[in-house]
């Protein structure tokens, strides 16, 4: 479905020398169907990752225990407490599906307030330029947001509470690389990658196989540059 609703994004690209040429498209419908194309592949990429398993499922973008704690986590299963290490890594994934929902209305905030100077820049942009947009301009709003929701979930687990308390004091000794310092942070940066991530894969496979379109608008500047 994102292949077909934003199949314009890329196919601008490809042709943008050709884009003085388009004399038939004003300017105003083609930024709105770029528009309309890069909100359809925020928004997958919310739908994909907001749910059950969209993280646990999915090992490109599942989140791991920080490396700090890993070599516990292989002691903890020696020892028997690997069903202990299981529900923390658990609880950080559902977390990040959780806290991603909340990304849907600034990630599609993001492309209303786009300007003709950020849509040039995404069109001559690289294979993620569209992506580096939304970062750019969503990034600390978003961990504004995930973070209360990544805390309440793992509120719930002992082991992630004592892991702050230990980390933090290994962090003042350099035993802890600071943003793996406190577990909630950790959770929210990394739901913050895996989402931005998720955007990227689309934007490349869009870029690779562009495709039929689905909305009017993106139909007409599609079907002008074809």
């Amino acid at each position: 479905m994102i292949r077909h609703a934003a199949a314009v994004f890329v196919m601008w690209v490809l042709a943008f020398p050709a884009f003085a040429q388009l004399d038939q498209i004003s300017n105003r419908d083609a930024i709105a169907g770029l528009k309309a194309a890069l909100d359809k592949g925020a928004v997958y990429a919310v739908d994909t990752l907001g749910r059950k398993d969209g993280f646990f499922g999915d090992p490109r973008v599942k989140i791991p225990l920080p490396e700090s704690l890993q070599s516990a986590e292989q002691l903890m299963r020696m020892m028997g407490m690997g069903r202990t290490a299981d529900e923390l890594i658990l609880t950080m994934n559902r977390a990040a599906e959780a806290a991603v929902p909340e990304a849907r209305k600034l990630l599609v905030d993001s492309v209303k307030k786009m300007t003709v100077q950020d849509a040039k820049g995404i069109l001559t942009g690289g294979d993620t330029a569209g992506t580096e947009y939304f970062r750019r301009t969503t990034h600390d709003q978003l961990r504004a947001r995930f973070l209360p929701i990544v805390k309440h979930s793992t509120a719930k687990v002992g082991l992630a509470q004592t892991y702050n308390q230990y980390a933090e004091q290994g962090a003042r000794f350099g035993l802890v690389k600071k943003e793996h310092a406190n577990l909630d942070s950790y959770v929210t940066e990394k739901a913050l990658d895996g989402l931005y991530f998720m955007i990227a894969e689309e934007e490349k496979k869009i870029r690779r196989d562009p495709v039929g379109s689905a909305s009017s608008i993106i139909k007409k500047v599609f079907g002008a540059i074809r």
